[in-house]
């Protein structure tokens, strides 16, 4: 049995793939911590699952401000010193590192604890931070046909985002009949991830009544930031009314994308993975201040095999509502996009990963597993 530390947080992309991973080590009989933020969004989704170990941790993003800055420095140290000693008192045996402001204290207080990280970045874009770190990993696991010139080969994967074992696509029908939905609604869902997306929301309350003239029903996530809840009745053509719903969180994505005949999402790799996994068309609207552009890269990347669609925000205005009226109505075309979603699915990345990491905690000592101490970071 070994003792794994999972550092994760900050938002449900990060998250997530970290309950997914601590699923499958306990799974195979190993002890398994959860280092979260103190945001809301994780002490939410954390209370589902009630039988998994989360520690929140402090910390704070980086912003390029004076005030921004001592905030990050401070939330460092703090996350810094409390890893370490929480190491120290479960004998931690490795530390996991999902990305975020949640990963960096932890990480570097595994490195000077002599304990092995394992670093996963879920987008197309590496960003700085993750750069920083994976050259003190012992593995660093990347997107498909992603890598990092400065590390070598030798310690890089190629691999998918876990999913939650309970995460799973099912009947459109069921699915419909959780939510409320009838079975023959043409159905949208707006999907701006955990914290929403204003641009969204503003897009569906602009074109609520358009869409509804072609009977279309909208079933939007606002966000937590944006908490407002409520269901929305319109008139649609020959006097049918048709129901649209505003939620400001689920934590049954997977009935909601189940349920929908399109979604449109922003572009993060969680969503994206969820899409796929889900097989429902998309049209991803890529968040255009994300970190190097990422979710531009995860978009197109979806984009390019056929398996999606990429409309620029500043596009929306003018073009979106057409491009939905016309994938709402063409099902072939659907068709089409659901096969080419099956096609990208790679499967119980979870478990993968999970054995990956465990054979190379076994195998720590070997060549290929030797400290890097590129940092100066003594272990």
């Amino acid at each position: 049995m070994k003792n794994i530390v999972i550092a994760c947080g900050g938002t449900g992309g990060h998250l997530t793939p970290g309950i997914a991973l601590a699923q499958a080590l306990e799974e195979k009989g190993h002890k398994v911590w959860l280092f979260i933020s103190q945001k809301s969004v994780d002490s939410r989704l954390a209370k589902k699952y009630g039988t998994l170990n989360f520690k929140p941790m402090p910390g704070a993003p980086l912003e390029r401000s004076p005030l921004g800055l001592l905030r990050f420095i401070k939330g460092f140290l703090l996350s810094f010193l409390l890893a370490r000693r929480f190491y120290k008192k479960v004998s931690a045996n490795a530390l996991i590192a999902f990305g975020g402001f949640s990963s960096f204290g932890p990480s570097v207080a595994a490195k000077t604890s002599g304990i092995p990280i394992f670093i996963h970045e879920a987008n197309r874009a590496v960003g700085r931070a993750i750069r920083l770190l994976a050259r003190i990993a012992h593995r660093v696991y990347l997107p498909i046909g992603i890598s990092i010139d400065s590390v070598s080969p030798r310690k890089l994967r190629n691999i998918g985002y876990p999913l939650r074992n309970d995460f799973r696509r099912i009947p459109r029908e069921r699915a419909r009949m959780r939510l409320g939905i009838p079975i023959g609604d043409r159905l949208l869902v707006i999907l701006g991830g955990s914290q929403g997306a204003v641009a969204l929301n503003q897009w569906v309350k602009q074109n609520l009544d358009g869409l509804s003239n072609e009977g279309i029903s909208v079933y939007c996530i606002t966000g937590m930031k944006n908490d407002s809840s409520g269901v929305m009745q319109l008139e649609g053509a020959g006097g049918k009314r048709i129901t649209s719903r505003f939620v400001s969180f689920t934590d049954e994505m997977n009935v909601v994308l189940s349920a929908a005949d399109l979604v449109v999402s922003r572009a993060g790799a969680g969503a994206i993975a969820e899409i796929v996994r889900c097989r429902v068309p998309a049209i991803l609207v890529p968040y255009p201040y994300a970190a190097d552009n990422h979710q531009l890269l995860n978009a197109s990347f979806i984009e390019g095999k056929g398996s999606g669609m990429v409309c620029i925000e500043k596009q929306m205005k003018d073009s979106m509502f057409e491009e939905v009226k016309e994938v709402m109505y063409n099902e072939e075309f659907r068709a089409i996009i659901r096969r080419n979603l099956f096609a990208l699915d790679q499967g119980d990345i979870a478990v993968e990963l999970a054995s990956d990491i465990c054979s190379s905690i076994d195998r720590r000592n070997q060549p290929e597993f030797e400290p890097n101490r590129e940092l100066g970071i003594a272990g």
